[in-house]
């Protein structure tokens, strides 16, 4: 499969006076992206080029949210890139975001999306957080001209392959003309996948493709592989891809109850203290959050003190609320449970306050999938210490209403 990535001009385009250097310029390895559209800058000053897609883009970006205020806010501030789904809050959040881009010139913005495939099911009601390979290719065609509408858009900068663990799918062929096709036809400039489970393998598959532009993957302190997934993401970046970091506060809170708080700023500069992830794209649901993530560029330095804050769970004894999705709790399962999905959708209702997003996480299961109230000893050891029959006993309860 060659390459799509290639030059449009060799041209820079400068933005007016004042701010970031250069704020999502364009250099002549631009994915398949007009020459003349280019973000203005702002008063921010850590910017990084995003692989051979030729966006410099700002360390902090935009993740998931629905408020078309909030988005407007960061984009205003100075925040280009924004990453969204056709799978967030049934599929509100692309209309959400469509209704907060109307007026703005298009060259201001960088918007990133993924289609909405089914998951793949194994062993009954055991689901699995990889796409697999039974996908009809034919639905990545559909769910893109469905996000653009929504969008109000006539084409995304970046169309992910989403929720990948298996470096098969990352290579599987039928995926690759599908977004190879959506290159070419311009609906999408730049193509990548997104993983946060079994990180090292996929990127490395993503280089050994030759093919995708940009890797989402996810990246933070609380990670027990967490040099595994550096490794993998310092290969790819030297091969020339994008790299875009998700689940940086892994969880928010180091406690269900909700009072012992990540420290946030400090768990972003963590991961954007390596210079080889390209942008982040931290989650913020209201002004303050959006601040403080963006108050990050100012100086990615940590203190002591915030390094001590990164350390508090294992000086409290909290295991925290983030599921890392290593997967190792699977084989130990009496049931068979895909239990990094229970643990993630535990993850958006303790950690997120966000039941419906858990919910949507566990689409197709009922409270009958969860084998746990028919166990009466969970023999699984979580490789982060995790009460896992509590948490999943949680997330039957929430799947009863």
């Amino acid at each position: 499969m060659k390459k799509l990535c290639r030059p449009t001009r060799r041209e820079f385009l400068t933005a007016g006076a004042g701010g970031i250097a250069g704020a999502a310029l364009l250099s002549a390895d631009a994915c398949s992206r007009p020459p003349d559209q280019t973000p203005p800058r702002t008063g921010r000053s850590v910017v990084r080029m995003l692989g051979r897609t030729g966006l410099k883009l700002p360390v902090v970006s935009i993740g998931s949210m629905g408020d078309a205020g909030l988005i407007r806010a960061a984009l205003d501030a100075g925040l280009v890139y924004v990453h969204t789904s056709s799978t967030y809050e049934e599929q509100n959040a692309e209309r959400e975001l469509g209704r907060a881009l109307r007026g703005l010139r298009r060259e201001s913005f960088v918007i990133a999306s993924t289609p909405d495939l089914p998951y793949r099911f194994e062993r009954g009601m055991d689901q699995s957080a990889d796409l697999g390979t039974g996908a009809d290719p034919s639905l990545i065609h559909r769910s893109i001209d469905g996000s653009l509408a929504r969008l109000g858009l006539d084409a995304v900068d970046i169309y992910y392959l989403a929720s990948i663990n298996d470096p098969l799918t990352v290579l599987h062929e039928p995926y690759l003309r599908a977004f190879e096709e959506l290159k070419r036809s311009g609906k999408a400039r730049c193509v990548g996948i997104t993983t946060h489970e079994n990180e090292p393998e996929v990127i490395r598959a993503a280089v050994k493709s030759g093919f995708w532009d940009v890797v989402l993957t996810a990246y933070n302190f609380r990670q027990s592989h967490r040099e595994e997934v550096r490794a993998a993401i310092r290969e790819a970046a030297a091969a020339g891809l994008g790299i875009v970091a998700m689940k940086t506060q892994a969880g928010v809170y180091w406690d269900w109850t909700r009072l012992r708080k990540i420290n946030m700023k400090a768990a972003l500069k963590w991961v954007l203290q390596d210079e080889h992830v390209h942008t982040s794209i931290p989650g913020f649901s209201n002004f303050d959050e959006m601040r403080e993530a963006m108050s990050v560029m100012d100086d990615l330095a940590m203190s002591q003190e915030e390094e001590r804050d990164l350390r508090l769970g294992a000086v409290l004894g909290f295991p925290g609320l983030y599921c890392q999705q290593c997967a190792r709790c699977v084989p130990q399962c009496p049931a068979g449970l895909r239990i990094p999905t229970l643990m993630r959708s535990y993850m958006y209702a303790a950690g997120y306050h966000d039941p419906g997003k858990a919910r949507r996480a566990l689409r197709g299961w009922t409270s009958a999938d969860v084998a746990c109230g028919r166990c009466d000893r969970c023999v699984v050891q979580c490789a982060l210490g995790f009460d896992v029959r509590a948490r999943a006993l949680e997330m039957a309860s929430l799947l009863d209403g």
